[in-house]
């Protein structure tokens, strides 16, 4: 069996591995070189105003969490505590309600929304979302109290600012299995009604499991072949965008590591890397 291009094949033979070489690097640079400097080091202590918002985000996945508990179309009520209690909360802050209610397995679930509309462009908007279903047999603490926890904040220290963009916070249901990639996934219900409405969704933030924190090794996984360049240790928040949204991806990342001193990481990928 011959393996290797005999020795007038062998220029050609390199030159296409090079280029192929050259490519893959170029490819892995444009997907993951990010803007600004990543916080490394210990962390700094919380300000007065930073132990308010831990406790704040403490107590709603706390609540969802822990008083409700998992919560899913196979244990309704709970699913409906936990709309109730998302609804209440953005009441509370001044928010009107808007509930996207439809169908799943025979019972009501519904998306919840509220709007802080923009004062200069207010027909572009920018959707922050979480899901508030927890998988089967899990409590969901970190997937997916924690992003609503943190959605809730955000409506919280945006309602009384003019934003030139509308702005929309919503909290989506059925995201675990077994509504996953369905026509019954909430994002997807949600998506599909307002491409009927013909909203001009310019942006979409997604609050997905960033409440896990550890410095133990191994504790963090990527699917290949990202895992071959990012760090094996959960102690950063990660940041994921496709392709086609990388410009966002980066002004987000960079913003977050101007202010905040937190571990980050990022990446713009194929939609087929899961």
């Amino acid at each position: 069996m011959k393996i290797f291009p005999d020795k007038r094949q062998l220029p050609l033979f390199l030159l296409r591995y090079a280029i192929l070489a050259g490519l893959v690097i170029l490819g892995g640079c444009f997907m993951m070189s990010m803007p600004g400097k990543r916080h490394n080091g210990p962390l700094p202590p919380l300000t007065a105003e930073g132990q308010l918002l831990a406790k704040r985000l403490k107590e709603d996945v706390t609540f969802l969490a822990g008083t409700i508990g998992e919560r899913n179309t196979n244990l309704y009520l709970q699913l409906q505590q936990s709309a109730a209690y998302i609804t209440d909360r953005l009441r509370r802050m001044g928010y009107t309600i808007r509930e996207e209610t439809y169908l799943a397995n025979n019972r009501k679930v519904v998306n919840i929304e509220a709007e802080l509309k923009g004062a200069r462009q207010p027909d572009e908007i920018v959707v922050i979302g979480a899901h508030y279903d927890s998988p089967p047999e899990s409590p969901g603490a970190n997937d997916n109290a924690s992003g609503v926890a943190a959605m809730l904040e955000l409506a919280r220290q945006f309602k009384d600012v003019k934003s030139g963009r509308t702005v929309r916070f919503v909290a989506f249901v059925n995201e675990e299995p077994p509504y996953f990639r369905t026509e019954l996934m909430g994002s997807r219900v949600y998506a599909a009604n307002a491409k009927k409405r013909g909203d001009r969704i310019v942006a979409m933030l997604a609050l997905e499991t960033i409440g896990y924190y550890t410095d133990k090794p191994g504790s963090q996984q990527y699917p290949p072949p990202i895992n071959l360049f990012y760090p094996d240790t959960g102690n950063f928040i990660g940041f994921v965008s496709n392709l086609a949204s990388r410009s966002l991806l980066h002004a987000s990342i960079k913003t977050f590591r101007e202010t905040a001193h937190f571990p980050s990481e990022g990446v713009a990928a194929p939609e087929f890397i899961k």
